[in-house]
């Protein structure tokens, strides 16, 4: 089961995704984004030292890096 969070302000479901992608210098990065459909790249937890939140704007949840 996918990792999902619930917008505040829209109540839509959101699920967490991640994928490999490659950078200048064939330098390999993973980034982490929420999408409205489970689709084969979502994953199940959070990656740890991470948290989640929501831009106070859109509604549209994040991810970031937890603070100290």
């Amino acid at each position: 089961m996918a990792f999902s969070i619930k917008s505040k302000k829209s109540g839509k479901t959101y699920y967490l995704h991640s994928k490999d992608v490659k950078l200048a210098g064939n330098r390999k990065q993973t980034i982490f984004y929420f999408a409205g459909v489970a689709a084969k790249n979502a994953i199940n937890a959070i990656p740890a030292g991470y948290e989640t939140m929501e831009n106070k704007r859109t509604g549209l949840p994040m991810l970031r890096k937890k603070k100290k």
